[in-house]
């Protein structure tokens, strides 16, 4: 009898959704995805038979560890190091169209001049230990709480705790750093539910698709049953070239996205849930 329940659910969904297409792109506010998501509210066990895993990208995803995080980290290291400089919000934000913290700062430099005090020949190693610096600035950010989670990712890593469906973080940062972060802003419990896929384990770092597909090969996932939720046109572009579904959680046009919201948001019946990201699959 379950099993026919659930086979009626899955042809009465699938016909509610023929209208999702993979190529579309949904940019909707709070209200209007408020609406979408009440007419096609549907039984848990549809969640898990259709998705089968969630990769979250972390900055920007997970908490908005960019511009409140390792910009000023960044920053930090800098001054700590005699480099006059500092990213303001506006700098940094066009400097995240290069992935991995260690390119971006070589990228910058590159075009505008190096510091003075780095001498040519040792730059690559001045560059790396930076980096190093500056994501130990970061993760004691991170232990004092001073950056929290984006309203609704705990309530959507909650879901799908409860209803076995599995959960990544797929990110071009330091392994470490996005490990410390999901632990000291989730908790051990939850953190023992994620796989860790970072910059430092790939060759290639996104928009190439490397990490995602290496998530996919580690955890013996299908594509098909799989949603990204990414923030950067970057992390879509590498979603987009591993074959999987993107939602991508920002306040901008994402032209190529499976859909576009403001935020994953706290409140269940206005966010993103299961059924939302269900609702993607072809």
């Amino acid at each position: 009898m379950m099993m026919l329940i659930i086979n009626f659910l899955l042809l009465s969904t699938a016909s509610a959704f023929t209208h999702v297409k993979q190529s579309s792109t949904f940019l909707i506010s709070n209200t209007k995805f408020h609406q979408l998501h009440n007419s096609h509210k549907s039984a848990t066990t549809l969640h898990a038979a259709r998705l089968e895993a969630i990769l979250f990208d972390c900055d920007g995803v997970l908490a908005d560890t960019e511009r409140d995080g390792h910009r000023p980290a960044f920053n930090r290291a800098f001054k700590n190091n005699g480099i006059d400089e500092e990213w303001d919000v506006e700098l940094y934000g066009k400097l995240l169209e290069v992935g991995g913290g260690k390119e971006r700062m070589t990228a910058h430099w590159n075009e505008v001049g190096w510091p003075n005090v780095i001498p040519e020949e040792s730059r690559a190693e001045k560059v790396k230990a930076l980096h190093l610096e500056k994501t130990d600035i970061f993760m004691d950010m991170i232990g004092e709480g001073s950056i929290p989670l984006r309203p609704g990712v705990l309530r959507l890593v909650d879901e799908a705790i409860e209803n076995g469906v599995r959960l990544a973080v797929c990110s071009t940062s330091n392994e470490k750093a996005v490990s410390n972060l999901v632990k000291t802003l989730m908790g051990d419990e939850r953190r023992a539910k994620f796989e860790i896929f970072a910059g430092d384990m790939v060759k290639k770092k996104k928009p190439a698709p490397d990490v995602y597909n290496m998530a996919v090969d580690a955890m013996g996932l299908d594509k098909s049953r799989c949603v990204v939720v990414e923030d950067t046109n970057i992390g879509l572009g590498a979603a987009l070239a591993a074959g999987i579904k993107c939602i991508v959680s920002a306040k901008e046009d994402f032209t190529g996205a499976s859909m576009v919201v403001d935020e994953l948001g706290d409140d269940p019946d206005n966010g993103v849930t299961l059924q939302t990201l269900t609702s993607l699959l072809d």
